[in-house]
């Protein structure tokens, strides 16, 4: 049988994964608190993907984005305020004539639909201007929960709620801050878990961070700045 030399430790048994896992709280305060940390440092004074100059404009090209990369409707949207620059005159053009301008985002015969419905709600019901409380722009056509919160808080400094979008779902869930799997769910649990002036900042922080290295396959760990605070089963690289 093996002896311990004199003087010497017997190293603990390293707990199984499993067990690692499941001992660990992912929602300490002291652990939430260091991922906030390190998004805003890696991604510091981080803003809004999309081209926008008001309220108006970022409605609308938070609509197009559904389904579609803000790239894409960076490229569209140009041309679609170009030709109709307020909510008056996107209300008075044509589905066919928004259509044309918007067919490369898909969807685009739902996408103008709800483009110029939201334009005909603004200007009869708010005086041309998006509103600024979630009950009131919720009344727009095409407007849910998700654009409401990119336009209240990118635009008006807002924060009601957190932006989930599908990187905000996917890496909330891979950094265990949720268990649950729809965007409702999912932003409920975040609003009990962050403080409320880092819910704007914080789905762009995440939104970036997914695009740039937490991918939905093969993430690059290697070269994540929150990888030691990460216990996902699905990591590439890991130091622990």
């Amino acid at each position: 049988m093996a002896t311990l030399k004199a003087g010497t430790k017997k190293k603990a048994a390293k707990k199984p994964e499993k067990e690692e896992r499941e001992s660990r709280d992912p929602l300490d305060p002291k652990r939430i608190s260091s991922i906030l940390k390190i998004l805003e440092k890696t991604y510091p004074n981080v803003v809004c993907a999309l081209t926008h100059r008001n309220a108006w404009e970022l409605t609308v090209a938070t609509i197009l984005s559904a389904q579609c990369t803000d790239v894409r409707v960076n490229l569209v949207t140009p041309a679609l305020f170009r030709a109709f620059p307020t909510p008056k005159a996107m209300a008075a053009a044509s589905l066919s004539e928004i259509e044309d301008l918007i067919r490369t985002t898909g969807f685009f015969r739902n996408k103008a639909k709800s483009i110029k419905g939201a334009a005909q709600v603004v200007v009869e019901e708010f005086g041309g201007k998006v509103p600024q409380t979630m009950e009131e722009i919720l009344q727009l056509p095409g407007v849910a929960r998700k654009t409401a919160n990119v336009v209240l808080g990118s635009w008006y400094g807002i924060a009601v709620g957190v932006v989930v979008d599908t990187h905000v779902m996917r890496l909330s869930r891979r950094l265990e801050l949720t268990r649950e799997t729809t965007p409702p769910k999912i932003e409920q649990d975040l609003m009990k878990i962050l403080p409320q002036d880092r819910w704007i900042s914080f789905s762009h922080e995440l939104i970036h961070h997914g695009r740039q290295i937490c991918f939905a396959r093969k993430p690059r760990c290697i070269d994540c700045s929150l990888e030691k605070l990460c216990f996902s089963s699905d990591k590439t690289w890991t130091s622990h």
